[in-house]
């Protein structure tokens, strides 16, 4: 029982110690695709201006 509670503990230390940097990368993964899909729809818009002006 009292090595169980010893790996809990730990456990939860690891977690509330690693919680506000899983919580950050989450963050920039946002991030990343939302400009990602800001950078797709810029490209598509180009597309379709240019396929509009040659027309």
């Amino acid at each position: 029982m009292n090595t169980a509670m010893n790996y809990l503990t730990v456990l939860v230390v690891f977690l509330l110690l690693a919680a506000p940097s899983l919580y950050g990368m989450a963050h920039d993964r946002r991030i990343d695709r939302q400009l990602r899909r800001a950078r797709q729809d810029a490209e598509r818009a180009s597309r379709q201006a240019r396929f509009t002006t040659v027309a």
